[in-house]
């Protein structure tokens, strides 16, 4: 049964193609949602160019019709742009005051009053990524959904990058006799992916183990080619960093994504790892450090000086990591090795559109903040001979409209676990302090 979709603002500027998305259905955007993305067109950052990338779509949508009568989708459905559909009524009897929201309801549920008195009515649905929209919906009785097309299925069932499974003991044996099983060895139905992790168990109850990587080509298990000598001066503490050492000095893995809770060592590992292939072993050209600008709470504003200086609040945890490799004793001293070094660049993401970075070890900090568009843009800027290296915490999110199973990080992860070029590690035991795992986990 087809059916009406009235979409919300918020959707359009979170995925401008969302259009596209309801296959052979009806599409409807009230009048007032192309009052808000026109005054949020100006804006300089994603919801900006979202914001102008609908205004020409539906321009151009334009030009097959009138989009008041609807027009023809690709996907068989059709557009409308709604006007002023009857009355407002019963909405500002219930919510008082006629908000942007209010009518976005009110278009909604006219149409629903419409339709159930027709002889084959279609159902109608708001999407909206505004949660009390939704509950509005709901108060009015009118069925309200979240834009989920771009999410993965669910973030509890994330790829992990590794997995744990119990064998029996003479097959770890002949791991230890041989260096390597194939991929059909194992029992069960596994199934594997280019440079996953495994860690083999006793079935017996033993304290027998191994631990093995998937080879690129996902058809036999290998050993891990990184011992347990530190990468300066930092060694892992536990099984799932070893792991991503092993995928952050691999240089034929292109693309490393790394998630895990506020201490588990994220930031650091990437840094080591980084300072190393740049500055001992002379792999890349340079180190470049960038994360999103973008602020946990109020914003704090405009800052005073020139680029560097505005940066350097935003970039601080980049720097406390550094200095702690370094170790660096007095404020300052930072700033003295890596203008003396020349290798090493610490940047804003506002400033890597439109850059072509070949033969760099990329670290994006806080990757988490990104939409799946911005992210596209990162990794497609990445030249010949680059690494790019994406982390941060699913679960800490400031971007408005943004979540846990709809953000660029986690989107990478599901998109590239298939590739041989790409790698991923989940760190799940915090080890910046015992405080910190606690507040992790229970806060």
């Amino acid at each position: 049964m087809k059916k009406v979709f009235v979409l919300d603002t918020n959707v359009l500027l979170h995925d401008p193609n969302s259009v596209y998305s309801f296959e052979d259905n009806e599409v409807v955007i009230p009048a007032v949602v192309l009052e808000e993305i026109d005054s949020k067109k100006r804006n300089i950052d994603e919801i900006g160019r979202n914001a102008r990338y609908v205004s020409r779509l539906l321009d151009g949508l334009r030009a097959k019709g009138r989009l008041y009568d609807g027009v023809a989708l690709e996907t068989g459905g059709s557009i409308k742009v709604e006007l002023n559909h009857k009355s407002f009524n019963k909405t500002q009897e219930l919510f008082g005051e006629m908000t942007n929201d209010n009518r976005i309801l009110s278009v909604a549920l006219n149409y629903d009053t419409e339709e159930k008195q027709k002889d084959d009515p279609r159902p109608v649905v708001l999407v909206s990524k505004d949660t009390l929209v939704r509950i509005k919906a709901d108060v009015l009785g009118i069925t309200a959904e979240d834009y989920l097309t771009d999410r993965i299925p669910s973030f509890n069932d994330m790829y992990g990058g590794y997995v744990t499974i119990y064998v029996h003991p003479s097959l770890i044996d002949e791991f230890y006799n041989t260096r390597q099983l194939m991929a059909e060895s194992l029992n069960g139905n596994h199934h594997l992916y280019p440079n996953e992790f495994i860690l083999l168990k006793d079935e017996m109850g033993s304290s027998k183990s191994a631990l093995l990587k998937v080879s690129p080509d996902a058809k036999r298990l290998e050993s891990l080619h990184l011992g347990n000598d530190p990468v300066w001066g930092i060694g892992a503490r536990n099984a799932q960093q070893r792991m991503a050492l092993e995928l952050l000095l691999n240089d034929d893995i292109s693309l490393v994504t790394i998630t895990g809770k506020a201490g588990t060592g994220k930031t650091l590992l990437a840094l080591a790892a980084g300072l190393m292939k740049v500055e001992d072993e002379h792999k890349y050209k340079k180190l470049l450090i960038a994360r999103p600008v973008v602020p946990m709470g109020k914003d704090i504003g405009y800052l005073p000086g020139e680029k560097e200086e505005k940066l350097r609040p935003w970039m601080q945890p980049i720097y406390d990591n550094l200095e702690f490799l370094f170790d660096t004793k007095k404020s300052g001293d930072i700033d003295k090795i890596l203008m003396g070094l020349g290798s090493i660049q610490v940047e804003a993401l506002t400033y890597i559109r439109g850059r072509s970075i070949p033969g760099q070890f990329i670290i994006i900090d806080e990757a988490q903040n990104l939409s799946k568009h911005e992210v596209k843009t990162i990794v497609s800027r990445a030249g010949e001979g680059s690494k790019i290296i994406l982390m941060g915490d699913p679960e800490q999110i400031d971007h408005p409209y943004l979540d846990a199973t709809s953000n660029g990080l986690t989107y990478v992860v599901e998109r590239f676990k298939q590739e041989a070029v790409s790698g991923h590690i989940t760190l799940e035991k915090g080890e910046r302090s015992r405080l910190a795992q606690l507040a992790a986990d229970l806060l």
